[in-house]
């Protein structure tokens, strides 16, 4: 049950993160990206629904990977496999962005530059859970 409990600590912290970088970088992109870079108009976004789901979709995301990453650091601190972890939830969203770029008629730009957002994202996350773990507000995975 402790296991339980740390993994969902784990993932709120990594769904607050995720959600505090989207709404971060979601005002860059409108209010600096959209207007002064003209091929990146497309990322101006309204606050209307599809803004909210796009939140969701990334606080959920971010829960995801933080009881996900907790278990991939576990006791051998291996940095590479972090990484990987981190890679992987970011190419995951970043080359779906891409695909919907290529079948829409919007230029590829928009969808390049969310797709490198979603790297930083789940690196940003990944550093809340380090800190986070390292001052104890979560435990890490006990190897058995």
């Amino acid at each position: 049950m402790a296991e339980r409990v740390e993994s969902f600590k784990a993932g709120i912290v990594g769904g607050f993160s995720v959600c505090f970088a989207f709404v971060l970088l979601s005002v860059l992109n409108t209010f600096v990206l959209a207007k002064y870079f003209q091929n990146l108009a497309s990322l101006h976004s309204d606050i209307n629904w599809h803004l909210w789901v796009s939140g969701a979709i990334a606080t959920f995301s971010g829960l995801l990977f933080g009881v996900t990453y907790r278990y991939i650091i576990r006791s051998d601190k291996n940095p590479q496999l972090k990484t990987g972890g981190v890679l992987a939830f970011g190419l995951v969203r970043g080359l779906t962005q891409i695909e919907l770029g290529l079948n829409s008629n919007i230029t590829i730009w928009s969808f390049l530059v969310l797709a490198a957002e979603s790297l930083l994202w789940f690196a940003f996350a990944a550093i809340a859970l380090d800190l986070a773990i390292k001052l104890r507000w979560v435990k890490p995975f006990s190897s058995i």
